[in-house]
């Protein structure tokens, strides 16, 4: 797949990864995006959704294929250098630390720290900026672990965005929130000048949010494309073994469509 003029910041190429070569979980799964596209992963439990993550940012090295950053492989670069341009949010939720939330978003920094030096003026500049665009300058000074799941998922966000990434790579970063946080997190992340692959279990959510849809089941990409290419009845029909129901919703909005699922 090739990329517009935009530029195509990250380049899936047949990858493929197992705990050994005789059990892939991921297999033959090729895409590329534009600049500031935003993808959503979907696909039943077991589809491969956060180990085709793990491989996008480095976590695992897949045994086949490679994923290219500007044309280069990452596995080709240092730690610090994928640190640079791709930022990750996971879906595990930091435990109880002495971290306020300034500290927490300063971590952000720390792949632009050169030695043991301290932070740098810039370093302070960029995590102020990060909390004041995530609305959180109020909660600079209060204890990470007292603050509800709605605010810990925005300063991991906001620590993220003080990495200066060209890429946020996101698993499931609506999960255990309410409807309300849940829309305020994708709609803090459609105002970011930044592309975005995230996994998402609400199908809606997905239609709502993304330009692209990749479409897993078995390990594999079913489909790859725009969320009216990809997200019709039959496909989410046959991957996830329900009856689902295509609605026309006549608003404003991108994706102008809404699905209800139900048993077969």
């Amino acid at each position: 797949m090739s990329c517009s003029s935009k530029g195509c910041p990250i380049r899936v190429n047949d990858v493929g990864w197992g705990p050994k070569p005789t059990q892939y979980l991921v297999r033959d799964v090729s895409f590329s995006l534009d600049s500031g596209d935003r993808l959503a992963i979907v696909g039943p439990n077991g589809a491969g959704k956060t180990t085709l993550l793990r491989c996008l940012y480095r976590g695992v090295t897949p045994l086949e294929g490679r994923v290219e950053i500007d044309g280069q492989d990452i596995w080709q670069m240092s730690a610090r250098q994928v640190a640079r341009r791709i930022a990750v949010v996971l879906q595990e939720m930091p435990g109880d630390f002495p971290f306020t939330v300034r500290d927490v978003v300063m971590m952000g920094r720390v792949p632009w720290r050169e030695g043991l030096s301290g932070w740098s003026d810039q370093d302070r500049a960029e995590a102020e900026h990060a909390l004041d665009h995530l609305d959180l300058l109020r909660l600079a000074n209060r204890q990470f672990s007292t603050l509800s799941g709605g605010e810990k998922q925005r300063v991991l966000v906001a620590r993220a965005l003080a990495q200066k990434p060209e890429i946020l790579i996101l698993d499931e970063p609506t999960n255990h929130l309410d409807i309300r946080h849940q829309l305020e997190i994708l709609d803090l992340l459609g105002g970011l000048n930044l592309t975005i692959i995230t996994t998402l279990h609400d199908i809606n959510l997905a239609a709502e949010f993304a330009s692209h849809v990749a479409l897993m089941q078995g390990g594999r990409m079913r489909a790859f494309g725009t969320p009216d290419a990809v997200l019709t009845e039959q496909a989410l029909s046959g991957t996830f073994g329900v009856l689902a129901a295509r609605q026309q919703v006549d608003d404003r909005r991108a994706h102008r469509f809404s699905f209800s699922l139900a048993l077969n």
